[in-house]
């Protein structure tokens, strides 16, 4: 998301159904466009919660049918987690019923689903998060560089610095 070709870039470790990724991320949303053609969002997927594994390979299959049906995929995944993602009894499935306007071939997503290249992706994301010691979603690092101060305003001031530091 955002500028392919920018030098700064945002890599948020993020779980589909975390309340705190949910927050996040209309501000981050905000950042980007705030920053247009500086800056680039990378979502890596930590699927901490019970369920989240699920809704990270439909996220993964939607990536497949186009960037515009991702964000719309995302978004519409996000806007639908208090259905699915219950603590305590979660139910995935659920999310397919919030998918019908995003432009998502369900049936092919289905299928998709199970490719190797996604299975691959969430090994890499999930043997990253250990070398990284990512314990908590989300999870922010700005052209590699770990977040220093959690929150809005954290993430708000080192994307300026780099910014400031990418486009001298």
């Amino acid at each position: 998301m955002g500028a392919p070709a920018a030098k700064v870039e945002i890599t948020e470790f993020f779980d589909p159904a975390c309340e705190g990724c949910r927050a996040f991320y209309p501000h981050v949303k905000r950042l980007l466009d705030e920053h247009a053609g500086k800056v680039r969002l990378t979502l890596r997927y930590a699927a901490f919660h019970e369920g989240s594994d699920y809704v990270v390979k439909v996220l993964e299959a939607a990536r497949l049918q186009g960037q515009e049906v991702y964000v719309k995929t995302l978004e519409a995944i996000l806007g639908s987690q208090p259905l699915w993602a219950e603590h305590g009894r979660p139910q995935p499935q659920k999310v397919w019923d919030a998918l019908g306007a995003t432009g998502l071939d369900i049936e092919r997503a289905r299928r998709d689903m199970e490719r190797p290249e996604i299975a691959a992706r969430l090994q890499q994301d999930a043997a990253d998060i250990v070398a990284l010691k990512v314990r908590q979603t989300p999870a922010f690092f700005i052209n590699g560089k770990p977040l220093r101060n959690f929150g809005l305003d954290g993430l708000s001031f080192q994307l300026r610095e780099e910014i400031g530091v990418a486009y001298r």
